[in-house]
């Protein structure tokens, strides 16, 4: 088992995907990938794509000026909530629970080396979490359309 995580690792680092996928802790259910720009312009280039997507964005979350308000300093953080309600619905449709995880969140994030990461829930993840029988090929598209997307804008 150890063998085919690091393999599935190396795999999925070599695409320019990381995944949270770790042979010391359990899967997290998260995919991160490393942008080159930083976290407010890979946040902004993300809205721009979305919007023009036709995806609705719910909210943008400036964690860092959030910080700042009260005094606080963390490295640069923002959070796009986004989605389209049409595949909400139909995800709701295979169980309502899996409303707790929509709509669709991004994290831009910045790491004490300074590298800016996009981290995102891994649809798969919330099959396993939710047992969304009858939404597999949803949840395909869904995987697709944030690899790409992320992708696009890192």
């Amino acid at each position: 088992m150890r063998l085919l995580t690091l393999v599935l690792s190396s795999i999925i680092s070599s695409t320019g995907f990381a995944s949270s996928i770790n042979p010391d802790k359990p899967d997290n259910g998260l995919i991160s990938l490393k942008s080159s720009h930083s976290v407010t312009e890979t946040a902004n280039r993300f809205e721009k794509l979305v919007l023009a997507k036709k995806f609705t964005i719910f909210s943008r979350i400036n964690h860092t000026e959030n910080a700042k308000n009260i005094g606080e300093v963390i490295e640069p953080t923002e959070l796009i909530i986004f989605g389209k309600p049409k595949i909400g619905s139909q995800l709701m449709q295979c169980n309502q629970m899996v409303a707790i995880d929509l709509p669709l969140k991004i994290l831009f994030t910045k790491d004490n080396k300074g590298q800016t990461w996009i981290t995102y829930n891994d649809p798969s993840y919330l099959n396993k979490r939710y047992n969304l029988k009858g939404c597999q090929q949803l949840l395909d598209k869904m995987s697709d359309a944030l690899q790409k997307l992320t992708k696009k804008v890192s």
